[in-house]
């Protein structure tokens, strides 16, 4: 229960709309205690006595409970609903907060369906056990003990028939709770593997179609759905084997009240009004009863679901300031990767072993490498996506751990391999950033990475709106834009992961000069992983790297001298294709 406890902790932000709900909760308990008693009151003096001045003021005094009633229950309802959603706010915003600073092992190891379903139905179930739920919980348990006290007070001898119920009937409900907890968790992770097949299918739609894959795809949805559907199901009968027995419990002490009541009604110890009331109370019982009956399986859900949430929410930020890290302000440019050894999470083999290289200011630095050999492990190190396993990587001398993350990571700028863009316009994910860059620096920004062009082609120029992950630009201009959002930040280090192999040859020689010059003059160091021979040609030096080990460094010409590896891949791209463009573009070998 302390995932619930903490949800329930929460609710003190919340702190007046919650008294309101509990204020008028108690109001609407002591209205319905109070028609029961109206209803005797009209029947013993009023029709039994054939006093109609009586039966009139009973009526009316029910005319006014069931006002208040009325106004008490939306009073609690719309308290209970307001302070429900309050949570839900509370819980999305810091799920999300959570997201944004966990680190990239989390992520990797983590699947978006999972999150998605966590920040969603998790969240709602949470928002619906707190509104509903837990006000009928409280209700029951206080009409439970108001109208006990009540029938004790009126019959203790029926009063002890009409409560053997409660007993037994939380007796059934706690068993259900224990049995089938792990029940409804089942089912948020069947809906969260539903979700991440629909997420799957988004995403691939074209590959799904280019491959013909509509019946394979769509049945093994349909498997997800009847998984989802029988773990339902035994939700169904869980409840099936519960509820049958409450509802037998409560008729049986209604039939043994209304026997031994009307007994003590013909032997003139209990008048008829008082065993219309009592009656009444007896429906007052049962009802929070089966309240909470009914509210038991969104307990359930809501101990699985805030278990998933709060998972996310205490989940390790592994990559972290430092306590007294320091802002990382001036860069003269030298990179030193000391003994770097690094493994992923999870993983069995290192991906770096025992790396050991040193920059020099404004060099380029071209990374070459078979698939897997730990190219964009090192661009991943730099920024501290990851930290090392052993050994060090080091600015100006510094351990990259003493400073603080926001000023390292905004002193380096990364084009990925792999480009995304956020919905809005083109100059806003150029701006991304740099959200208050004028139109000037933005147009400056695109015309070195060779875009400027094309966007003021469009009928709406740099106010084009962008589709959902950039649907409608091709490879090229993707990427195009994310090298120009990367140029208008402050950046002293500079890291292209292959940002170039979407483009034509041409195009990436114009972008490769104006960097040159943009390098320069930003007095920066710059880490290339390359595919393009013009692009290794022109490094200050080359880092080959192989199954994780840095096995070679130095400029092209003694490379080709000294590195047997460099030479068979040099001699995989001879063979060239003619572009559209009448340039010449290696024909590349996929591992490379």
């Amino acid at each position: 229960m302390q995932p619930i406890q903490r949800v329930l902790g929460s609710l003190s932000t919340y702190r007046w709309t919650s008294m309101g709900a509990l204020v008028s909760l108690l109001l609407l308990t002591a209205a319905n205690a109070l028609t029961p008693q109206l209803f005797r009151w009209g029947i013993d003096q009023g029709i039994v006595n054939k006093n109609l001045q009586i039966v009139f003021y009973s009526a009316a005094w029910l005319v006014v409970a069931a006002i208040a009633r009325g106004l008490f229950n939306f009073g609690q309802s719309y308290l209970a609903e307001t302070a429900s959603q309050g949570v839900a706010y509370q819980l999305r915003n810091q799920i999300f907060s959570k997201i944004q600073h966990l680190s990239f092992s989390y992520h990797d190891q983590s699947q978006t369906s999972q999150l998605l379903t966590r920040v969603t139905s998790d969240i709602e179930q949470i928002r619906t056990f707190v509104g509903t739920s837990l006000i009928q919980v409280i209700s029951g348990v206080v009409t439970l003990v108001t109208v006990a006290i009540v029938l004790l007070v009126m019959n203790w001898q029926l009063a002890l028939i009409s409560l053997t119920v409660v007993p037994m009937t939380a007796w059934l409900m706690a068993q259900f709770l224990i049995r089938n907890t792990t029940l409804f968790g089942q089912i948020q992770e069947r809906l969260s593997e539903l979700n991440a097949v629909l997420q799957e299918n988004l995403l691939g739609v074209r590959v799904v179609k280019a491959f013909v894959r509509e019946p394979v795809e769509t049945t093994r949805y349909t498997n997800l759905n009847d998984s989802l559907i029988k773990a339902n199901m035994k939700t169904i009968q869980a409840i099936r084997n519960t509820f049958p027995f409450i509802f037998l419990l409560s008729n049986l002490v209604t039939l043994a009240v209304f026997a031994f009541g009307g007994a003590q009604v013909i032997g003139g110890t209990f008048s008829i009004g008082e065993l219309v009331a009592f009656n009444s109370y007896l429906t007052l019982i049962l009802q929070p009863i089966l309240l909470i009956g009914f509210a038991a399986p969104s307990i359930a859900q809501a101990i699985a679901s805030a278990e998933r949430v709060y998972e996310i929410v205490d989940a390790e930020v592994e990559i972290r300031d430092r306590p007294n890290a320091i802002p990382f302000r001036t860069c003269g440019g030298r990179i030193t990767f000391e003994n770097v050894c690094f493994r992923y999470p999870g993983a069995t083999t290192e991906a770096l072993t025992r790396v050991s290289f040193e920059t020099k200011p404004n060099e380029l630095i071209a990374v070459l490498g078979m698939t897997a050999s730990g190219k964009s492990t090192i661009m991943n190190l730099i920024p501290r996506f990851y930290d090392v396993t052993h050994g060090a990587v080091r600015i100006d001398g510094r351990d990259i751990r003493d400073f603080t993350l926001k000023s390292l990571r905004s002193r380096i700028g990364i084009v990925f391999q792999e480009t995304t863009l956020f919905s809005g316009t083109i100059r806003e994910n150029i701006a991304y950033a740099e959200p208050n860059a004028s139109l000037e620096a933005v147009i400056e920004a695109a015309k070195t990475a060779q875009i400027h062009d094309f966007i003021n082609s469009l009928p709406d120029g740099y106010e084009t709106i962008v589709g959902e992950r950039g649907v409608g630009l091709s490879g090229g201009q993707k990427q195009r834009i994310a090298i120009a959002r990367t140029l208008l930040t402050d950046y002293s280090i500079l890291i292209l992961d292959d940002s170039t192999s979407a483009v034509d040859a041409k195009t990436a020689a114009e972008i490769q000069a104006a960097l040159d010059d943009l390098m320069y003059r930003k007095a920066c160091t710059t880490f290339v992983v390359a595919q393009r021979i013009s692009t290794v040609k022109t490094a200050d030096r080359i880092f080959l790297l192989d199954k994780g080990r840095l096995i070679a460094q130095g400029t092209h010409e003694e490379l080709m001298q000294t590195s047997p590896l460099y030479g068979v891949i040099l001699e995989s791209q001879v063979i060239k294709t003619p572009n559209l463009d009448g340039f010449a573009e290696p024909n590349f070998p996929s591992k490379i």
